[in-house]
Order: C-alpha cells, then structure tokens, then sequence
C-alpha cells in the first residue's frame, strides 16, 4: 500500500506542478511570442493562410477559424492579389468562409493535398511554381517558429505574419492549460522535424 500512495503522490505531483506552472505564471505567453518570432504584419503579393486542423463534426477546428478571420483582416487592410488556403479538406470550407466575409472568390486559391505542415510547404511550393511575387505566411504564434521553416527548407523565402493565438487564450486562467499543452506539442514536433530535416 505505501508503495503504492508514493506513487499516486508521484503521479499528482508530475501532473499538477505543470498544471500550477501553466496556469499561475506567464509563461504560455512568453513562449508563445518566443515561437511567434518577430511581429511586423508584413504585406506583399501573397498571403498564404494554413489551416489549424481538420475538421472536428463537420467544422473547421478553431485553430483554422481564428486565422481564416486574421486572413480576412489582413485583406481588409489591402495589399495582397491572391491568398492561398492550405491544408487538405478544410481548404475549401476556409474559401467559404473567407468569401461570406467579404475577400473576392477570384483571389482565392486552395491548396487540399497537404494533411501536415511539411506537406502544406511542399504542395504550397509546387503550387505557387513560377510566381515570383513575395509571400507571407499567416498560421498562429506558436505554429510559426516551425512553419516558417519548413516552407523555406521547401524553398520558398516567406515572411511570418503570426496571429495571436495562445497569447489570445492566455489572457484567460482557464484556457492556459490546454495553451501550455499546445506548445508542449508544438514543441515535440519541432524537434521531430529537425531529426526528419524538414526545418
């Protein structure tokens, strides 16, 4: 029995410090602006937007809606002659929703054969091939450090335009937990990619 409550102990103690770690100090934040990496909201020719996620019972993840809506903002600001939305089967439901939001269908362009970042920078580049105009990338703050990466190790020179996405949820306790594990994932695939040699 004793060895067993030293290990529930055990166990509550490894879940619960990360939880209080997440939840009661700013660290979600500054790591997630560490990843985000300089914040200029560039503009240029165009605007290549990825996706968050798949679809979750017939709706794009929020990850995906919350930068579909930086994507109509970046629009609505001006610059950009074509926006590229990648990312498998959710890149037509973005089209949608960018168009109910007011960006002209003609400018739209869907890239659907990518389910991971490392494809979305393969398919993007085969895409876009012979566009020579300068391109921004658009995904959230703590997606951007690998993003931006991988899309130039694909050989496409892209300027990050991060949003805020886990700094957003950081503003609230409640949401930082789930924040904190985005970023410990994030994290985990970062290095992934740099074992495969993808970023």
């Amino acid at each position: 029995m004793k060895r067993l409550w030293r290990a529930l102990v055990a166990i509550c103690a490894s879940v619960g410090f990360p939880y209080l770690f997440a939840t009661f100090t700013p660290f979600v934040s500054w790591y997630g602006g560490k990843l985000a990496g300089p914040w200029t909201d560039p503009n240029g020719d165009t605007l290549i937007v990825l996706a968050g996620g798949d679809l979750a019972n017939g709706f794009p993840a929020e990850g995906t809606l919350l930068r579909c809506l930086y994507a109509v903002r970046a629009h609505q600001a001006g610059g950009f002659r074509k926006i590229v939305l990648a990312g498998s089967q959710t890149s037509p439901h973005m089209r949608r929703l960018l168009i109910a939001e007011g960006v002209p269908a003609a400018i739209l362009v869907t890239e659907e054969g990518s389910h991971s970042t490392h494809e979305n920078a393969l398919c993007t580049v085969r895409r876009l091939a012979g566009d020579n105009g300068s391109k921004m990338l658009l995904t959230s703050d703590y997606h951007m450090f690998r993003a931006v990466r991988a899309f130039r190790k694909a050989g496409m020179n892209v300027l990050p335009r991060p949003i805020p996405d886990v700094r957003k949820r950081a503003m609230y306790r409640l949401r930082r937990w789930q924040a904190f594990l985005d970023e410990a994932t994030e994290s985990l695939k970062i290095v992934h990619y740099f074992v495969r040699g993808w970023i």
